[in-house]
């Protein structure tokens, strides 16, 4: 049993992420916005599964919100009077969609999903590789998405940065006991979308995964020190086109609102 950091853990992926690690005897630090969204479910996980869960209310967009998560995943459990445990998974999965056209939308919503997709995702990633390299093992797990191989805008340019990142991390790691890897799920079923406010309806079915599917996966995945993790059959071949498909095709289906 080790101790896992989860951002994002009141919703979607992340709160799925909680349970699957809680019920596997992980203790949890969940971190999200909402502080009475985060009680409530460590009051859940306590309950049914019988771990110890750490509450941090953090709005990862804000630097000195920021700067106190990193500062947990620093704790290595050697400082006297801290009877906080190191943190052995970090998961980076807080994100949201802007749902907007870059030119004509508000910067300042382009800017926050900047800070949070991207530099919380560098900062976290720094801090926890610093403390778990010093012990000698752990392991990081970016969420980015399929979108990284598309030209979606810049939702799609995020997650393309942690999808690279997590590749030379993974790479600057090697011999260190520590391994970094970044998931990159297709259309799932979550309120990702909904929060978002984009209408999905024109998606088909096959095109959708659920989302204990795709967590049991990537943790299975990451216990295997896979770097890039892409769940389902159908989502690795889409995967493989947009790699292979001249870049002129993928702008040619670029969605951009």
């Amino acid at each position: 049993m080790g101790t896992a950091l989860v951002t994002g853990a009141t919703a979607g992926l992340g709160l799925e992420f909680v349970w699957q690690l809680a019920t596997a005897r992980h203790d949890v630090v969940v971190v999200a916005r909402d502080a009475d969204r985060l009680e409530q479910l460590a009051a859940q996980v306590r309950a049914a599964a019988g771990v110890r869960v750490e509450v941090l209310p953090a709005d990862l967009s804000v630097p000195a919100e920021l700067e106190r998560v990193a500062a947990r995943l620093a704790v290595t459990g050697e400082e006297a009077g801290d009877d906080r445990r190191p943190v052995g998974l970090l998961v980076n999965n807080a994100g949201f969609a802007t749902a907007q056209s870059f030119v004509r939308g508000e910067l300042a919503v382009e800017l926050s999903a900047l800070d949070v997709m991207v530099r919380a995702v560098l900062v976290l990633s720094h801090a926890a590789a610093g403390q778990m390299t010093s012990r000698g093992r752990g392991a990081i797990l970016n969420v980015a998405s399929v979108a990284a191989l598309t030209a979606g805008g810049t939702y799609a340019a995020a997650k393309a940065y942690v999808r690279s990142f997590t590749e030379g991390l993974a790479v600057e790691l090697r011999g260190t006991g520590v391994t970094a890897t970044v998931l990159c799920p297709g259309f799932v079923h979550t309120e990702f979308h909904d929060r978002a406010g984009v209408d999905m309806t024109s998606v088909p079915e096959i095109g959708w995964l659920d989302a204990p599917t795709v967590v049991a996966e990537a943790l299975a995945e990451v216990r295997r020190g896979v770097v890039i993790s892409t769940p389902s059959v159908r989502y690795k071949a889409a995967s493989a086109l947009l790699r292979l498909a001249p870049r002129f095709a993928v702008r040619a289906v670029g969605k951009y609102r």
